[in-house]
C-alpha cells in the first residue's frame, strides 16, 4: 500500500513522500485496513522499527488537518523531548508541537495553541486534576510504550488518565502502541479498539543464546571466531569487525560501568586515528560537565568508543552519549535495562549478559520474558544492518537449553492492571472528588469500572470504600448520604500531585509545629519532614551507615517534626533512620558540599542525587503551600527550601541565584569575590567582571541588572546546562 493512496491531505502525503517513505509496511497497512485513519481507535502490538509511530502521526495530522487537537503520552521525559524534536519537523505543515513535563500544580495554559502536546503520563495527571481547559478540544491520544500499564510505579496513572480522557471525550480516538503485550486482545477489548498484531520486523531479528563459542539460534548456530577474554568481550569485537554497534545490557549499574571499563581498555589498540579525533570530541562534551568519580570514568571510556549508560548519570551526559552512539561514534553501550524503555537507539547486535535481577524479597530472580522481549527488540538498524542479533549469555549446556525455552521461544507474559491497592488508588480517588469528576460514591464507582482493572478482575467498591474511609479521617473530603465533596486540603493536595498520605504526613507535622515553643532546627525538621513521605524515596541503609546516621540521629533528635519510632519497633525505626540519612545529604547540597564527596560519601551516582533533589524540590514546594492552607510557621522557610533544593545553594545565595545562568557554581564565586547580592553588581566594570566569569556571561549578568552598555550574544553558553535548575535535567 503507498503512501499516495492514502486517505490523507496532499501535503502531508507530499511530507512523508518528501521523506523518502512511500510505501507502507505490512503492519501499518493492515492498520489502514481496519479503519485507524476512519478514526477508529488502535491498538498497535508490533516489533520496535515496524512503523507504530508513523501510524501514530498519520492519524493525528490528519485529524489535526480536520481542526483536531492531539496528545502524545510517553513514560519518559527523556522520550518526550525525542519525540517532541520530531513533531517540531511538521511546523511545514502548519503544525505546532509542544511539550509538558515540569511542574505538577500548571495548566499550562499556553499549550491551547498547540496542535501536538507531548506529555508523560504523570504529567497528563497532573493537567486533568488542575483543569486545562484545553483537554476537552482533545481529538486524538496517543499512549506510547502501552504495556507499561502493568507497572506497579506507572501503571495506574496511565490507565486512569486514559479511562478519564476517554470520559471527557467520548469521540476521542485513542492510539494505542507496543512491542510487546501478551493479552493485546483483552486490552484491546477495553479500549473499544481495533487491533493490529504482528511480528513484522523491516530488519530480520535472530534470537539466539552464545555457549561453547557458538551463538544457537533455535534452527541454525554461528561460530564466532573472533577472540576475546570473555564472551562479552569476544561478542563485542566479532560486530565491531563487521561494522556493527553494540548495546550490552547488565542488571547493575557497577556492571555496566566494568563492561564499559573493560571494553574500552581491549578497544583502544584498535582505533583508527579518526576514530581517535571523534572519541576525543565525545569525551570534551562529556568532561564539560564532570564533576564526579562516575563522570571520569565516562569519559575515560568514552575517549575508546565505548560509554556506560544508566539512571546514576547526569541528564546531560545520557543525552551525550544517545545522540553519539545514534552517529555511530560511540560503538558500545553497555547499560541497565532502563535503555530498553522506548529510547530509539537500535544497535546490529544486543547481548544480554544478565537475564537474572536481584529482588529484596526473593533474592536473584529471572527476568519477565516482556522484559526480554524489549532488550531483543533494540536488535536490528533498519537501513544500516542486514540483521539484528539479540543473544543471551549462557554458563552451562542446561542454562543453554533453559534459556532457548524461557525466553527466545517464549512469549511474553501478560499484562495486568497494578490499579487495586490502597496506596494506588489513593491519588486517583482524591484526584476524582477533588476535580468533580465524580459527585457521589455511585458515580464514582461507575467511573472506576470503566479501568482496565475493572475490565479484567471486575469490582473495586472494597478498596474503593476504604480509601474513602481514609481521606475523610484526614479531613480531604466531606462524605455524605448523596455527595462526595472535596476540602480544601483535598484539593490542593491533588492539585499539587502528591499521595494524600504524604499531605497527611505533612499536616500533622506542620500541626505539631504550631505547639513548638522551644527553638529548633526549623530547616533539618523540613527535610527530615519531606524525606519520611512515601513521595521521596528514602536512600537504603547499608550496615556502615548505622553508626554516623544514629550519631547524626541523636544531634538532631530535639529538631524533627515526625514521631520518632521505639528502638525496638525495628522495621518503622529503620524507616525513620533512612529519612534522617535521606534528609543529611539534602542537608549537604544545600549547603554547597562537593558533589565528588557526596557521590562518594553515599555511594550513588550523580544522576541519583539530581533525581532526587528534584522530587525533594516538588515535595518542599508543597509542604509550603500546605503550610500557607493551615497558616503554619514554616511557609516562608519552606518556601525559600524549594529554591536552594532548586539550585543546591546556601541561603546567603538566594539572590545571586535569581539571574539567568548563574547557578551554584557560579554564584559561589561571585559571592566569595565580594558580589553578595545583585546590588553590588550593578555597577562593576564589564571586564573586571569577565576575568572572573568569562565574558558571555558576564555580559548576560550585566544585561539582567539593566546595563545598557554591554553588547549581549545571542550564542547559546555552552556551560548553561550545568548551571541550570533541577528542572531542566531530564528523567
Amino acid at each position: 500500500m503507498k503512501i499516495a493512496e492514502l486517505d490523507l491531505p496532499t501535503d502531508i502525503k507530499d511530507f512523508y513522500e518528501a521523506s523518502g517513505i512511500r510505501e507502507l509496511y505490512p503492519p501499518q497497512a493492515e492498520a489502514v485496513k481496519k479503519g485507524f485513519l476512519d478514526g477508529k481507535s488502535l491498538l498497535a502490538a508490533i516489533p520496535t522499527a515496524s512503523g507504530k509511530t508513523l501510524l501514530a502521526e498519520m492519524a493525528m495530522l490528519k485529524s489535526i488537518a480536520a481542526g483536531g487537537k492531539a496528545l502524545y503520552i510517553v513514560p519518559l521525559k527523556a522520550l518526550a523531548s525525542e519525540k517532541f524534536e520530531r513533531f517540531r519537523q511538521f511546523e511545514g505543515l502548519g503544525v505546532r508541537a509542544g511539550i509538558s513535563t515540569g511542574d505538577y500544580d500548571s495548566k499550562d495554559e499556553w499549550l491551547k495553541d498547540r496542535d501536538i502536546i507531548v506529555a508523560t503520563s504523570e504529567k497528563t495527571d497532573s493537567l486533568l486534576r488542575n483543569g486545562a481547559p484545553w483537554l476537552s478540544s482533545l481529538t486524538v491520544v496517543v499512549a506510547d510504550e502501552v504495556h507499561l500499564i502493568d507497572s506497579a510505579n506507572r501503571g495506574p496513572t496511565l490507565e486512569v488518565t486514559l479511562a478519564k480522557l476517554k470520559r471527557l471525550n467520548p469521540a476521542l480516538q485513542i492510539i494505542a502502541l507496543s512491542a510487546t503485550i501478551g493479552n493485546a486482545k483483552e486490552l484491546a477489548d477495553w479500549m473499544k479498539a481495533q487491533l493490529v498484531v504482528s511480528e513484522w520486523r523491516p530488519t530480520e531479528l535472530k534470537e539466539g543464546v552464545f555457549f561453547g563459542r557458538a551463538i544457537n539460534f533455535s534452527n541454525d548456530k554461528r561460530v564466532i571466531k573472533t577472540p576475546g577474554p570473555d564472551d562479552v568481550q569476544a561478542l563485542v569485537s566479532d560486530t565491531l569487525a563487521e561494522g556493527g554497534q553494540c548495546i550490552v545490557f547488565a542488571n547493575t549499574r557497577k556492571s555496566s560501568e566494568s563492561i564499559a571499563q573493560k571494553l574500552a581498555k581491549s578497544l583502544s589498540r584498535k582505533m583508527t586515528e579518526e576514530e581517535k579525533a571523534a572519541f576525543l570530541e565525545v569525551k570534551q562534551q562529556v568532561m564539560r560537565h564532570a564533576e564526579t568519580d562516575t563522570c571520569a570514568k565516562l569519559a575515560a571510556c568514552v575517549e575508546h568508543g565505548v560509554a556506560f549508560h544508566h539512571a546514576g548519570l547526569k541528564g546531560e551526559h545520557r543525552h551525550i552519549i544517545e545522540n553519539a552512539f545514534r552517529k555511530n561514534t560511540v560503538k558500545v553501550i553497555a547499560c541497565t535495562p532502563t535503555l530498553a524503555a522506548g529510547l530509539n537507539l537500535p544497535a546490529r547486535r544486543v547481548i544480554i549478559r544478565d537475564y537474572r535481577r536481584f529482588d529484596v524479597n526473593y533474592g536473584n530472580v529471572p527476568i519477565p520474558v516482556l522484559e526480554y522481549k524489549q532488550m531483543a527488540g533494540r536488535a536490528g538498524r533498519p537501513g544500516l544492518d542486514p540483521y539484528g542479533e539479540a543473544v543471551l549469555i549462557a554458563k552451562n549446556y542446561d542454562e543453554l537449553g533453559e534459556l532457548m525455552e524461557n525466553y527466545v521461544l517464549s512469549l511474553p507474559e501478560q499484562i495486568t492492571s497494578k490499579l487495586g491497592t490502597e496506596p494506588a488508588m489513593r491519588a486517583h480517588v482524591l484526584s476524582a472528588i477533588a476535580t468533580d469528576f465524580c459527585g457521589d460514591v455511585i458515580g464514582l464507582n461507575e467511573f472506576m469500572d470503566t479501568t482496565f482493572y475493572a475490565h479484567q478482575r471486575g469490582d473495586l467498591s472494597a478498596v474503593i470504600d476504604n480509601v474513602l474511609d481514609f481521606l475523610e479521617a484526614e479531613r480531604m473530603i466531606i462524605r455524605t448520604a448523596d455527595r462526595l465533596r472535596a476540602t480544601e486540603l483535598g484539593r490542593l493536595t491533588s492539585r499539587l500531585y502528591i499521595d494524600p498520605l504524604s499531605a497527611s504526613i505533612i499536616v500533622r507535622a506542620l500541626e505539631a509545629s504550631k505547639k513548638r515553643q522551644e527553638p529548633y532546627n526549623t530547616e533539618m525538621a523540613l527535610l527530615q519532614l519531606i524525606a519520611s513521605t512515601p513521595d521521596v524515596k528514602s536512600l537504603y541503609l547499608r550496615r556502615s551507615d548505622y553508626g554516623w546516621i544514629i550519631k547524626y540521629t541523636d544531634e538532631h533528635i530535639s529538631d524533627f517534626l515526625t514521631d520518632v519510632p521505639d528502638v525496638g519497633d525495628e522495621t518503622d525505626f529503620e524507616a525513620f533512620l533512612s529519612s534522617v540519612k535521606t534528609a543529611a545529604l539534602v542537608d549537604m547540597w544545600v549547603n554547597e558540599k562537593n558533589e565528588e564527596e557526596m557521590t562518594a560519601f553515599y555511594n550513588i551516582g550523580p544522576g541519583d542525587v539530581r533525581n532526587l533533589m528534584e522530587t525533594c524540590v516538588w515535595l518542599m514546594h508543597s509542604t509550603a503551600e500546605i503550610s500557607h492552607l493551615l497558616k503554619a510557621p514554616l511557609t516562608r522557610e519552606a518556601r525559600e527550601l524549594a529554591v536552594r533544593i532548586d539550585y543546591g545553594v546556601s541561603k546567603e545565595l538566594m539572590d545571586l541565584i535569581e539571574l539567568e545562568g548563574v547557578g551554584r557554581v557560579r554564584a559561589r564565586r561571585l559571592y566569595e569575590a565580594g558580589y553578595k547580592n545583585r546590588e553590588a553588581l550593578k555597577h562593576v566594570d564589564l571586564q573586571v567582571l569577565a576575568a572572573l566569569m568569562g565574558e558571555k556571561v558576564a555580559a548576560k549578568i550585566l544585561s539582567q541588572l539593566g546595563r545598557k552598555d554591554v553588547p549581549v550574544s545571542t550564542e547559546p553558553d555552552e556551560e548553561v546546562m550545568g548551571q541550570s535548575t533541577l528542572f531542566s535535567f531530564g528523567d
